[in-house]
Formats: structure tokens, C-alpha cells, sequence
């Protein structure tokens, strides 16, 4: 039995190796906020969350088999907790039936086996009622597929065979075996038998009889009843170790289904938040790496929005056809939040969740990489533009054609002329790699220079600035401007006289 929640052809592994960049995705992206929206405290949906959506597919069919899946989710948020309540159960009632498992005694891990395999067999048939009533009204293939699974594998026939196993298994009226004698008479070939069954009991009643042979141990023979338990042991020890095996398989089926459930389950703890915030979410539309596809409307970012607990301020746009975004404009007027709303936007839509917009629709990327401004450097190892060309070429190493690039105040450290220089280079070597790049810059020399080229290929996005100075936190088309307007941060601070 398999779940096949996130993949449509295989089980969730959540030892995949993370993406080389996670640390930096991770810091750039404020990602751990995302988290822990969607773990509501659960360090198990938290950890759950950091593996998926770090290790996001590239895959257009696995994407929208999970969109699918998240769908049908969202329209039935109450069945898909009680699913999760199931393999949760399991974990807290487990502890007390398995300690016997380990046990150096076959009776012992018998006994705890069959326990655990009882309540097991009772959490199965919740999940087999949970698809009798529930399963048609889930449209997507991977719910269709996990309830047909269920009902075909754990029909009457197969709940009936289980009991009547765990019935058998309690060994209430004695165990039966069958011996042969070796050498020096001692007992070999111990085989655990079938009890006599009713109609077989009788025929042996009534049938003539053979003679029999049997001794009965005073009450206080300490060795001999060691000695028959060590037969006891013998005889119960191969059907012990499967009891266990089976009892372990169940197991692993439910923590295998807990692992990918709780993937939609912070997704519905997010979709709640976002809701109560009056924050629309889009499941946004898929485009091939090879195309070169943006488009937003309502797009914002659902990190500022958890941590601010109110509405924030979102944006439209249209990037179809362009290879570089470059985005200028006034300081402390959105830029960062507007770039890190891409980069979320990317990450959600490629580990199969919704996004935060109205409508979105962008191509997917062979990898998604940050090379954000750090602080300085405490060991003094390194200066500030040495320490950013080195993540630079780190970056490169693990870049491939179709990957997307966020730049933040990259390459700043020096003058202008020197810092545009450098970032010219860099932007120009991604881009005849196929390389998808948004930067945001305060450095005029190089807007201006892709401005002067009039590459239809590259966007100029600014941060709007009313004429009084204040910033809408918007970032709309605009043409790079000498200025980032300084000034008007400088007054806010200061004053109009300082």
C-alpha cells in the first residue's frame, strides 16, 4: 500500500538532499516565517514544510498533481484533518504496545505485536469508513486513486482474515506444536500447529481413540515451567517475528501517509491565516522552464503579511518575454519586499502549494538562487565585495540554463562605476546562459546602461514616489531615474530643517 500524495509514482523520501542554496533561500526569503504559519507550533509540519518546499519539482505534471490534490483539500478541509488524525493516533497509542517488540522473549514480542496490531486494525477501519463516506467528493487523481486503494485493499474480506488472525494469535485456549526427537532424545523440529477447530474437535470425540500422553506440573516446579516456556518460545518464535513485521508495515504505511498529508495540512493552516487577514491566495498557472513567463495581479508578500498580521500592499505586473527584471527607484520604497515576493511566489508555486495573489501565472525554473546584500564581515577575513564575488561564483557552480536568479544590492560594496561594471558582466554571462535574473539595484550607471541598449528583452520596474515623497510601496513600469531620492528619508528623519 502506497500513498502517493506528492508523487503521482512514488512515496515522499524526506531524506532527499536539499538544494545546495537552501541556507541562503532560507535567509533571503524570510522563509522560516512561511513555517511556521504552517505549522501552527507542530515541529513535525514545520520540518515537513522545510523539506517540500526546499526541494520543490521542476516537473509540470508532479506540480499540478499536487495543485490538484490541494484543491480538493481546500474544499474539504475537515475530512482531510480527520485523515490526519489517524496516523496521529497511531503515534501516541503506539508507544505503550511496542515497548514488548523489544523484548528478548518471543511470547513478549507476541503478545505487544498483537496488541499493536489491534489498534491498528481499529485505526484501519476508521480509514476504510473515512473513503466509504467521503471519497466522491474528491475530484483529483491522487485522492481518487488513494481512496480506490483503500476500499479495493481493505475490503470485508481482508478485515475478516485479520481478525480471525488476531484471534488465533492470542493463544487463549494454549499453544499447539508438534516436535520430533534428535539425537540424545532431544527435542527438534518444533513447529507451531493449527488449534483444533470446532468441527474438527468433535470428529476427535467421537472417532476412535489413540492413546495419549500427558504430565501435569506441581504447582511449584519453578524448572519445569521454565522449561515449557522456553518450548512455548520455540514454538511461537517465527509466528512472533511476523506478527511484528506485519504490525511494523501497517506502521510504516500511516507514518508514510502523516509525512504526506502534513504537507497539505500546513497549507490549510496558511490558507486560514492568509483568510482571516482578507489576503487572496491563486493557484497559479504553469509555464514550460524554456518560456520566459510572468504575470501577476494582487501579488504580495505572504511573509510581511504574516509577520505585520494585517493587509499589505500588492502588486500587477506583466514580465512575459523578458529575461531580466531590473528594478530601481526611491529608497525605503518596496523594492526588497517586492523582489522577495517574487522569489516566494516562485518557491510556493514549484513545491505545489497555492500563491499569494489574485492571479499568477509564471514559468517554472531549473533552480532558484538569492545573492542578497550581507552585513559586514566580523572576522575581517574578507572585505564586502570580496565575500560577494566568492557566493557569486558559488552560485555559478550549481547554476544550469533556466534557473532563476535574485539579485538585492548585489555588488555595492565598491564605487558605482567599478560595482556596475561587475554586475554588467554578471547579468551578461547569465543571460547568454538562458538564465532568468531580477535585480534590484541603487546603482544608476547600470540601469542606465541596459536602458541605453533598449533590449526588449529586459523590463524596468521602479518603486513609486509621490511628488510630496511618500511612497504607495508599489513597483510599477518606469524608466531608471539618476536619483533614489534620499533625501526624502533623510527628512522624514531629521526634519525639513535638518
Amino acid at each position: 500500500m502506497n500513498v502517493f500524495l506528492l508523487y503521482p509514482d512514488r512515496n515522499f523520501d524526506p531524506q532527499t538532499p536539499l538544494p545546495p542554496n537552501a541556507e541562503d533561500l532560507t535567509q533571503d526569503l524570510a522563509l522560516e516565517t512561511l513555517w511556521q504559519a504552517m505549522a501552527q507550533g507542530d515541529k513535525f509540519l514545520f520540518e515537513t514544510a522545510r523539506l517540500v518546499t526546499l526541494s520543490g519539482s521542476q516537473e509540470m505534471e508532479v506540480i499540478r498533481y499536487r495543485q490538484e490534490i490541494l484543491q480538493d483539500c481546500l474544499k474539504n478541509p475537515a475530512t482531510v484533518r480527520a485523515l490526519y488524525q489517524i496516523p496521529i493516533e497511531a503515534i501516541e497509542n503506539k508507544q505503550r504496545c511496542w515497548l514488548g517488540i523489544f523484548s528478548h522473549y518471543p511470547a513478549g514480542i507476541l503478545s505487544s505485536a498483537v496488541e499493536m496490531l489491534e489498534m491498528l486494525v481499529g485505526l484501519l477501519h476508521r480509514l476504510r469508513q473515512i473513503a466509504d463516506e467521503h471519497a466522491a467528493e474528491f475530484e483529483s487523481p491522487g485522492f481518487r486513486r488513494f481512496f480506490a486503494m483503500i476500499q479495493q485493499e481493505l475490503d470485508d474480506t481482508c478485515f475478516a482474515e485479520m481478525e480471525a488472525h488476531l484471534r488465533q494469535l492470542r493463544f487463549r485456549e494454549g499453544v499447539l506444536l508438534s516436535a520430533e526427537l534428535g539425537p540424545g532424545n532431544e527435542g527438534t523440529n518444533y513447529v507451531l500447529r493449527k488449534p483444533n477447530t470446532p468441527d474438527g474437535l468433535m470428529k476427535h470425540l467421537l472417532s476412535r481413540k489413540s492413546p495419549t500422553y500427558s504430565f501435569t506440573l506441581h504447582p511449584r516446579d519453578d524448572h519445569g515451567a521454565r522449561a515449557l516456556g522456553e518450548l512455548r518460545d520455540r514454538g511461537v518464535n517465527l509466528v512472533a517475528n511476523a506478527a511484528a513485521q506485519s504490525a511494523d508495515h501497517i506502521d510504516g504505511f500511516l507514518t508514510l501517509l502523516r509525512r504526506e498529508l502534513a504537507f497539505y495540512i500546513g497549507a490549510l493552516n496558511l490558507h486560514e491565516q492568509l483568510a482571516a487577514l482578507g489576503h487572496p491566495i491563486a493557484i497559479p498557472q504553469l509555464h514550460p522552464v524554456e518560456e520566459r513567463r510572468h504575470t501577476y495581479r494582487g501579488l504580495y508578500d505572504v511573509c510581511l503579511a504574516l509577520t505585520m498580521r494585517k493587509r499589505v500592499v500588492a502588486n500587477d505586473g506583466d514580465a512575459d518575454g523578458k529575461d531580466l527584471m531590473l528594478i530601481t527607484g526611491a529608497n525605503q520604497g518596496g523594492k526588497s519586499t517586492f523582489l522577495r515576493s517574487i522569489g516566494l511566489a516562485q518557491v510556493m508555486m514549484q513545491a505545489g502549494l497555492f500563491v499569494p495573489a489574485e492571479e499568477f501565472a509564471a514559468n517554472l525554473c531549473r533552480g532558484l538562487f538569492t545573492h542578497y546584500r550581507r552585513e559586514e564581515d566580523a572576522s575581517m577575513k574578507s572585505g564586502k565585495l570580496d565575500e560577494e564575488l566568492k557566493r557569486m561564483s558559488d552560485i555559478v557552480n550549481h547554476l544550469r540554463p533556466n534557473a532563476l536568479v535574485l539579485f538585492n544590492e548585489s555588488f555595492a560594496a565598491t564605487n558605482e562605476r567599478e560595482g556596475a561594471e561587475i554586475a554588467r558582466q554578471v547579468v551578461d554571462a547569465l543571460l547568454e546562459r538562458h538564465i532568468k535574473v531580477v535585480f534590484v539595484t541603487h546603482q544608476y550607471e547600470l540601469a542606465r546602461g541596459y536602458h541605453e541598449r533598449r533590449a526588449p528583452n529586459v523590463l524596468f520596474l521602479r518603486a513609486e514616489r509621490q511628488p510630496d515623497g511618500s511612497r504607495t510601496y508599489r513597483v510599477r513600469p518606469g524608466d531608471p531615474l539618476p536619483t533614489s531620492h534620499g533625501e526624502d528619508v533623510y527628512r522624514k528623519v531629521f526634519g525639513k530643517e535638518g
